[in-house]
Order: structure tokens, then C-alpha cells, then sequence
């Protein structure tokens, strides 16, 4: 006979789980990790914030996850959205029996006191949820530089507060750093936090049960670091040098053309960028190509995940977070990228290609694994070459 849930008892609340850390530090890998976990037998309702205007950590969810449990909010949960935080929790405990508890994400850049303090100054929420922990993520590659960070008169520094609310840390990717590195982390840790438990992992991995139903939430902890933390007058202000810039365009991407913008861009201002990521359609490729990165760390490939839809109506989305980002060329180098005229030549036709020197061939393919070009050369063994961008660089007309 199959097992049969026991409904839970209504007037219980339910657990809330805050996941908060600087941009990049592994929230969102740390989610999917519990999402797909089957050992906790637990099914859970989504929060997920994002900085930028364009939200992109939600179309990676898993698809396993109930889409009616899930509230995406765009803007800082701490300050210009914390209303909305409020309405998603009333409209998600309507859809009670769809879950066993909430998890909630917080953009890398925001403070966590508001988002904890909604729990205990909202009378409604008081008595539909319960805070159960807030999880913080660090970065073992950046975070000693992010707890360093000067900030303006009158902005917190939101990694430190971050550390401070936390009742649980991950120090993440320590795989990036040697071992007195991370024993410096863990000190400057405790000087902030000194009764925290620390877990060292790589790729956010967790066993869920470190994280969940822990019962770990001490209001008396904050009020001893933070004893107005109950006034609901405080200000927060984030730093005003920091914006995020994002992008949504149809079309597909020149891979090429893509990875040397990119390139260049980390080179250039990579201590600028705090976080990027995105989703792109590469011409001539059926898969995603996700990408994201923090500074001059930069990962992207090709996914397992199929568009499904005719490329004519692929939609490129990127969020860049950042100091002093200039908005519009960003927008415009990216624009560059998209494929939007039309090829020179066709398949059949008898061109040059440089391989360094020009030399008689054929094109076999056009936009073939994302290079405009498949050539094959006349040299006597049938030698394909690729052309990845159309232009006589690479691939000119014969004469």
C-alpha cells in the first residue's frame, strides 16, 4: 500500500530558511542543491530576489519545483521591495498545502536585518511563519576583501551584516584558497559572529539537514548586536556607486564575438564587477549557454537545456552588477554580439580561408556549433576549418 503524507496540523507555522551572502557566493547553487535533495522529504515554496531589473536565478530553478510556489521580486528585499515581501508571504501561506516550508533568497546586496525584522514586526506574518534560520554564504576567494570594503558615510557594509545576522556560515569555494587563508577567514568570521557555527564546502555542497528545521534563529543574539534592530524607522542606504545593468534582447549570439568581448571586459574592469550572469542563444546551437561570474572568475558553457522554441525566438537575457558600470556600453557591446546580417556565402560556395595564409576551400556548413563558417580546405586530405565570424579576417572571396 503507498504511504499516505500526514497533513500538518494548520495552526503550526510555517519554517522560513533566509539564504543571504555577497553577489556570487553561492546562494543559488546552494538552492538548487536543496530543491533537488530527495532525502529531507520536505517540498518548499520559493522567494527569490534579484538586484538587477531582469531576473535570471529563477529561470534555472529546477523544473521539478512547483512554479506556483515560487515569487520572484526584483529590486533590494531590504528597502524598495519589502512590501512586496510581505504580500508574496500572504499569498504563498493561500497555497499552504502545496509545501512544508518557505526558502527565501536574498540579492547579494541586501542587508539582512530588514528581511528578518518582517517576521517579527508584522503581526499577520508573526503569526503564520516562524524564522527558522538564516544561512549565510561567503565567498573564501572574495570575502576578505568585500569585509574590508570602505563604504560611504552612512552605508553599511552589507557583507558584515550579512556575517553578523547569520546563524549558520558556509565559507564556499574553498577550493580557491590554501589553507592559512582560510583559517584567516574563519578568524576575521568570528570577530563578527563568534558563536556561529562555520561549515567549509566547495560548490555549496551541504547536507540539507545542516540547514533545515534547525530551530536556529536567536532574536536575543541580534538585539545584543543590534539592539534597535526592532525599529522599523532605521534607514538603510545602499551604496550609490554600485548599479546593475541588464539586458534583454531576441536574436542569437556570435559566440566568437562574445568570448572576446568578455575577455577583454574581465581584463580591463573585472575588480569593478561584482556579479554577471545570464542565459544566450548561440547561433547554430539547440542548448543554452549559461554563464556567470564574480571579478575575473568567469564560468559559461553550453547547457543540457534545449530552447524548445524556433531561434527567431531565442531571448538573450544578462544582469551585470557593479561600481561604477557605464550602462550603455554594456547594452551596445552586447548588442554587437547578436547575429544580424546575413552571411556572404553560401554553402557550395568557393572562398579563402586564412590559416595563416589564405588558402582555396569550400563551405561545407554555415553557423555550425556557433562559427558562421565549416570550410574545406583543398589541400589534398579533406581538412575542415571553421571561420567564426564572417568577415575577410577570417574568410574572404576568391579572386
Amino acid at each position: 500500500m503507498a504511504k499516505t503524507r500526514s497533513k500538518r496540523k494548520m495552526p503550526t507555522k510555517i519554517p522560513v530558511t533566509v539564504l543571504t551572502g555577497f553577489l556570487g557566493s553561492g546562494k543559488t547553487t546552494l538552492l538548487n542543491h536543496i530543491l533537488n535533495d530527495a532525502t529531507h522529504g520536505m517540498r518548499f515554496a520559493v522567494i527569490e530576489n534579484e538586484f538587477g531589473e531582469i531576473g535570471v536565478d529563477e529561470k534555472i530553478i529546477p523544473e521539478s519545483v512547483d512554479e506556483e510556489v515560487i515569487e520572484v521580486m526584483n529590486g533590494c528585499i531590504c528597502c524598495t521591495v519589502r512590501g512586496d515581501l510581505v504580500e508574496a508571504l500572504k499569498r504563498l501561506h493561500k497555497k499552504v498545502e502545496k509545501f512544508d516550508g518557505i526558502i527565501i533568497e536574498t540579492t547579494g546586496l541586501a542587508d539582512p536585518a530588514p528581511v528578518v525584522q518582517t517576521f517579527f514586526v508584522d503581526e499577520v506574518i508573526q503569526e503564520l511563519y516562524k524564522l527558522d534560520s538564516v544561512i549565510t554564504v561567503v565567498d573564501a576567494k572574495e570575502i576578505l576583501d568585500r569585509l574590508a570594503e570602505e563604504k560611504p558615510e552612512g552605508v553599511e557594509n552589507e557583507s558584515v551584516e550579512q556575517v553578523c545576522f547569520a546563524d549558520k556560515i558556509l565559507l564556499n569555494k574553498t577550493d580557491l584558497a590554501d589553507g592559512p587563508t582560510l583559517k584567516k577567514i574563519e578568524q576575521e568570521l568570528r570577530k563578527l559572529n563568534p558563536t556561529t557555527p562555520i561549515l567549509r564546502c566547495e560548490h555549496s555542497k551541504v547536507s540539507p539537514k545542516e540547514l533545515l528545521n534547525i530551530q536556529a534563529f536567536d532574536l536575543k543574539r541580534v538585539l545584543d548586536f543590534d539592539p534597535e534592530f526592532l525599529d522599523e524607522e532605521q534607514e538603510h542606504q545602499h551604496d550609490a556607486t554600485v548599479t546593475s545593468v541588464s539586458c534583454r534582447i531576441k536574436g542569437n549570439v556570435n559566440q566568437s564575438m562574445l568570448s572576446r568581448w568578455i575577455g577583454r571586459l574581465i581584463e580591463e574592469d573585472g575588480a569593478n564587477l561584482y556579479r554577471y550572469k545570464g542565459i544566450l542563444a548561440i547561433k547554430g546551437v539547440e542548448e543554452k549557454f549559461i554563464f556567470q561570474g564574480v571579478g575575473m572568475l568567469f564560468n559559461g558553457n553550453i547547457s543540457d537545456q534545449k530552447w524548445g522554441i524556433p531561434e527567431a525566438e531565442r531571448e538573450n537575457i544578462f544582469v551585470f552588477i557593479g561600481k561604477n558600470l557605464d550602462h550603455d556600453w554594456l547594452k551596445s557591446c552586447f548588442k554587437a554580439c547578436i547575429v544580424n546580417d546575413k552571411l556572404r556565402f553560401k554553402v557550395g560556395d568557393k572562398v579563402q580561408a586564412n590559416v595563416g595564409e589564405y588558402t582555396n576551400g569550400k563551405v561545407v556548413k554555415v553557423w555550425d556549433d556557433g562559427n558562421a563558417y565549416r570550410i574545406e580546405l583543398e589541400d589534398g586530405e579533406g581538412t575542415n576549418v571553421y571561420a567564426p565570424i564572417d568577415v575577410d579576417t577570417y574568410v574572404r572571396a576568391r579572386a
